[in-house]
Parts: structure tokens; C-alpha cells; sequence
């Protein structure tokens, strides 16, 4: 009877235990998404400066929900890799950085400028063909340095902002470009050797009729020579002809 208790009781522990870690499992968050965004240079003439702006950057990321890693993040995730090195912002190295992470796109900022002129230069690489996704560049030449780091932030929300859920496929839009240019050029060839068989049955039945209205008339007619040269050069285009229609 004791036994069974004691089965009963750890039966019940265990069902509790069960529902409490599904209700668990249930509340907990999601695992986070693999990041779409990384932040990879930042080029400033001073480090507390593109600290600044990481920093707000960053807020505005967050705030706007979208997954990235920021620069001091990154490098310590590629450090285990042996195929990127430092320097790599556009071109094929940045496959590598896809590989490590996860993340669709880089984003490229160089803030320059001193006294009263400044200027900013932000860009978005695809890290799967290293090409350049899109870009914002500005200069004032009146503002302080507080302003134009804010504008150079702006510009790179809006940038953010404007990405495709999904990243267009362009491995697929080069190759339905060059169908597309294939066709064209095969309609063109196509109306090409249209327009040319129907320059070559022209000159054939030319020549045909004259050959033959020439040779009637060389037959018929006292005067030959004359007609001996109409019959000729009525060959000549009908041989003309033919000669376009076989090639």
C-alpha cells in the first residue's frame, strides 16, 4: 500500500513538473534571429567619435526592432575565422562574414569634416555578392560636428529602413536579362533573314522574267544581240538571287 502511495505521489510530482515547464517553455522568448544587419566600419577622425555614433545608432536600431551586430560584437565572432581579415568592406571577402553570422547586409559609415564642414558617406553591402545594396552621402559646410553626426544617423535609419524582408535574388534577374537580351537578338536575327529571303525571291523572279522575256525576244526577233544581253542579265539577277537565298 506504501509502495503505491509513493507511485501515486511521484506520478502527480511529475505531471506538475511537466505542466510547469511547458508553461515555461511557453513563456519564454523566442530564440533571437540571426542577425540581418552588421556594423562594419565606422571611419571617423576620432575613435569617441564613431563611438558616439555606433551608440546612437544602435538605439535607433533597436528601437525600430531590427536584428544586428554591432562592431566590437562582430570582430569577436570572426576572430574564429580563418578566411576575413580586417580591410574587407565590399567584394567577395564578405561572404565569409555571411558564413560567421548569419547577417544579409553591412553597413559602411565614414564621417569627415572639422570646424564648420562636415560631411558623411553611409553605405549597405550585400555580404553574399559583395555588392553595393544602396547609399547616402551629404556635406554641410555650415553645422557643427553634434549635427552632422545626427544627420549622418538619419541617413542611415533611413537606409535601414528602406531593406527589403527579403533581398532580391540577383543571381535570377542576370539571368532573365540576358534571356531577355538572348530573344531580342534572335528576333532581330530572325527578322534579318526574313528581310534578306525576301530580297533574294525578288531578284530571282526579276531575273527569271527578264531572262526569259530576253530569251523569247533573242528567239523571235531579228535583232538579237540586244535581246542576247537582256536574256543575260536577266540570269545574272535570277543567279543573283538564288545565290542570296542558298547562303
Amino acid at each position: 500500500m506504501i509502495a503505491r502511495l509513493a507511485l501515486v505521489a511521484a506520478s502527480i510530482i511529475a505531471l506538475v513538473g511537466g505542466l510547469a515547464g511547458g508553461t515555461a517553455s511557453a513563456d519564454a522568448p523566442p530564440a533571437d534571429p540571426r542577425p540581418r544587419l552588421v556594423i562594419l566600419t565606422i571611419e571617423t577622425s576620432a575613435e569617441d567619435l564613431a563611438r558616439s555614433f555606433e551608440r546612437d545608432l544602435e538605439a535607433q536600431l533597436e528601437t525600430m526592432r531590427v536584428p544586428f551586430l554591432a562592431r566590437a560584437r562582430l570582430r569577436a565572432q570572426m576572430r574564429k575565422s580563418t578566411k576575413w581579415t580586417e580591410g574587407c568592406v565590399v567584394g567577395a571577402c564578405l561572404t565569409e562574414i555571411r558564413a560567421q553570422t548569419g547577417a544579409g547586409v553591412a553597413l559602411l559609415a565614414a564621417l569627415t569634416g572639422s570646424g564648420t564642414t562636415f560631411g558623411y558617406v553611409i553605405t549597405l553591402v550585400r555580404t553574399d555578392t559583395g555588392r553595393v545594396l544602396d547609399q547616402e552621402a551629404e556635406r554641410c559646410d555650415v553645422c557643427t560636428e553634434s549635427e552632422a553626426m545626427g544627420s549622418a544617423v538619419l541617413a542611415a535609419v533611413k537606409l535601414v529602413n528602406a531593406l527589403p524582408d527579403r533581398l532580391p535574388d540577383e543571381a535570377a534577374e542576370q539571368g532573365a536579362a540576358v534571356e531577355v537580351a538572348v530573344h531580342a537578338t534572335e528576333r532581330r536575327h530572325a527578322a534579318e533573314r526574313q528581310g534578306t529571303r525576301r530580297a533574294g525571291w525578288a531578284l530571282t523572279l526579276i531575273g527569271l522574267a527578264a531572262a526569259t522575256a530576253g530569251t523569247v525576244l533573242y528567239l523571235t526577233d531579228g535583232d538579237r544581240p540586244a535581246y542576247g544581253l537582256a536574256a543575260a542579265g536577266g540570269g545574272g539577277l535570277a543567279v543573283g538571287g538564288i545565290t542570296v537565298l542558298v547562303f
